[in-house]
C-alpha cells in the first residue's frame, strides 16, 4: 500500500479563558494513494479540526497543535514553516470547505477565483489560466461554462457554488483531496450528483480523499475506511463494510441505529441520549460512558485505548468485543437501547 499521509498521535488544543483545552487527542491514522477515508461523529467531536490541522489553517491565535505528526509524501508538515505550508496547499493538498457560500470571494468572479491557484502554483499565464478554468467547469459539469466564469458566486445556486469549490480543489490536481461535510447545505439530489461527481474524478485522477460527514449514508456510498470520532478522538477504525456489518462501540452502534429505516416501520427514531461533552468536561474515563448504555465502573476511572480487534478493526472500547445480542440491543429501535 502506497501510504501517502500519515497522521501519528496529533493532540491540538484551544486556548479557552486562559486555559488550553484538547480539542483533538492522540489521533493517528493513514490515507493511500485513492484510497477514500470517511471521519464520521457528531458536531464538536473535532472532525473539521482534524481536518484545519492537516491544512494548515488552524487560527494563529489560541490554536496550536501541542504535540504528534502529519507525514505527507514523507515530510512532516508540522515542522514546516507558513511559507513551505503554501507551496504544498492547494498544490499537493486541497480543500472543500462546508459552506461555499462563505468560502467564496463575493468580490471575485468565481472564473478568477479558479485560476488564482494555476497562476499561483503552476506558473500559468492569465489567457491560460483562462482556458484551463473554462475546462474545469466543464469537468464539473457546470453548463455554459464560459457565461459562467464571468459570473459572481450570489448568482449561483447552492449546487452550482459547490462544484466550483470542487473546480478550485482541482485545478492543480492535488493527491489529496479534504472534503468538510461537502453535501450538508444541498437537497438530496443535489447531495447524490455532488457525491457521484467526486467519485468520478477520483477515479480520473487516482487522488486520495479525506471525507468529513456526520451521514452514515454518504459513508456506506463512498467510504473504503472509517473512522468514528468522538470527543477530540477515535473510538472505531475499520473498513466500511465491515464496520456495517459488525459494528463494535456503543457509539458507532447507536449512529447506526439511529439511521432512519423506512422498511421497519418505526414508531419513532432511536437517538443516543445526550450530548458531545466539551473539553472541560472530560473526565479521566471514557468520554462516551455517561451516553452509554453498556458502561460499567472501569469505563468512569479509565479511558480505553484504541486497540486492534482484528484485522484492520480497532476500537476504543473495554467492552468490546460485543456479544451479538448487546449490538443488537443497541441497534434495537423498539426496545429503546440507545
Amino acid at each position: 500500500m502506497n501510504v501517502l499521509l500519515r497522521v501519528n498521535h496529533l493532540c491540538v488544543s484551544f486556548v479557552v479563558n486562559g486555559h488550553a483545552r484538547a480539542a483533538v487527542e492522540d489521533l493517528s491514522f493513514s490515507v493511500a494513494a485513492g484510497q477514500t477515508l470517511c471521519i464520521v461523529g457528531e458536531s464538536g467531536c473535532g472532525k473539521s479540526v482534524t481536518a484545519l490541522s492537516l491544512m494548515g489553517l488552524l487560527p494563529k491565535q489560541g490554536a496550536s497543535i501541542d504535540s504528534g505528526s502529519i507525514m505527507f509524501e514523507g515530510k512532516d508538515l508540522v515542522s514546516m514553516s507558513e511559507a513551505e505550508r503554501r507551496h504544498i496547499r492547494g498544490a499537493r493538498m486541497a480543500m472543500i470547505f462546508q459552506e461555499p457560500m462563505t468560502s467564496l470571494n463575493p468580490a471575485l468572479t468565481v472564473g478568477d477565483q479558479i485560476a488564482e491557484g494555476l497562476i499561483r502554483h503552476r506558473g500559468f499565464r492569465r489567457p491560460a489560466a483562462r482556458v484551463r478554468s473554462i475546462e474545469l467547469l466543464e469537468r464539473v459539469r457546470i453548463a455554459d461554462a464560459k457565461r459562467r466564469f464571468d459570473e459572481y458566486p450570489h448568482k449561483l445556486s447552492g449546487g452550482m457554488r459547490q462544484r466550483i469549490m470542487i473546480a478550485m480543489a482541482l485545478a492543480c490536481e492535488p493527491k489529496l483531496l479534504i472534503a468538510d461535510e461537502p453535501t450538508t447545505a444541498l437537497d438530496v439530489t443535489v447531495q447524490a450528483q455532488i457525491l457521484e461527481l467526486l467519485k468520478d474524478l477520483q477515479e480520473e485522477s487516482g487522488m486520495a480523499m479525506i471525507l468529513i460527514t456526520h451521514d452514515l449514508g454518504v459513508v456506506a456510498e463512498v467510504a473504503d475506511e472509517v473512522l468514528v470520532m468522538y470527543a477530540g478522538a477515535i473510538v472505531e477504525r475499520a473498513p466500511a463494510p465491515v464496520l456495517f456489518a459488525q459494528p463494535q462501540h456503543p457509539y458507532t452502534i447507536g449512529l447506526l441505529g439511529a439511521i432512519p429505516d423506512l422498511d421497519a416501520r418505526q414508531s419513532r427514531l432511536a437517538s443516543i441520549d445526550g450530548q458531545v461533552p466539551q473539553p472541560h468536561e472530560r473526565g479521566d474515563g471514557c468520554s462516551f460512558a455517561s451516553r452509554c448504555p453498556f458502561a460499567v465502573e472501569q469505563c468512569w476511572r479509565e479511558a480505553p485505548s484504541c486497540r486492534a480487534l482484528a484485522h484492520d478493526h480497532d476500537v476504543a472500547c473495554w467492552r468490546a468485543p460485543l456479544t451479538e445480542s448487546m449490538a443488537l440491543a443497541g441497534l434495537d429501535i423498539e426496545e429503546g437501547a440507545l
